[in-house]
């Protein structure tokens, strides 16, 4: 699909993003050294550990964007969550038996989603959100973000996501984040 006639995104399954792990690995490095979040080479690589299994999960998604040089620009992925889901457990107030159900294709849990600053404010996110999502089937989308990070909780907010309250990723011990919901459909 083309994005002002510069930028492809490209919809993967599992086993497609494993043959693109470097690309998203550089824009995740890219992304996420910036503040707030300050991940180092260390940090990224933990997070890069764990993506060939993220990415065996049924139903996994991802899709990445490059420009007209097939440099890559963005990316998202996510997956349905199962109804053992450890999500809901991890927000710091509990919510509803009927808000926490989950039977594996109820909610669509966008892990990451990330653009290379020099491609941002060009509709790359918005696009990369919208081919993430496209034919899901989910009834709604719950992400996690970063509150010290002023432009991505603005825009899911403008795409329609709202906060539901707060979790601490990874446990007690974790950085606070704010938990957003959208409803689709």
């Amino acid at each position: 699909m083309s994005l002002q006639g510069t930028i492809s995104t490209t919809p993967m399954d599992g086993a497609a993003a494993v043959l693109a792990t470097d690309a998203f690995r550089l824009v995740y490095a890219e992304a996420f050294a910036e503040p707030p979040y300050y991940e180092t080479a260390d940090d990224v690589a933990a997070a890069f550990r764990h993506f060939p299994a993220l990415t065996r999960r049924l139903a996994f998604r991802a899709v990445l964007a490059r420009s007209s040089k097939g440099e890559p620009i963005g990316m998202a992925y996510g997956c349905p969550l199962r109804p053992d889901t450890v999500w809901w457990d991890e927000l710091t107030k509990p919510v509803s038996d009927d808000m926490r159900r989950e039977n594996g294709h109820r909610t669509f849990g966008l892990m990451e989603l990330a653009v290379r600053a020099q491609w941002r404010g060009q509709g790359v996110a918005r696009q990369l959100h919208k081919t993430l999502l496209d034919g899901t089937g989910a009834e709604r989308v719950l992400l996690n973000v970063h509150p010290a990070s002023e432009a991505a909780p603005a825009a899911y907010r403008s795409w329609g996501y709202r906060k539901i309250g707060e979790a601490r990723l990874g446990g007690q011990g974790g950085e606070l984040h704010d938990v957003m919901l959208l409803a689709l459909g």
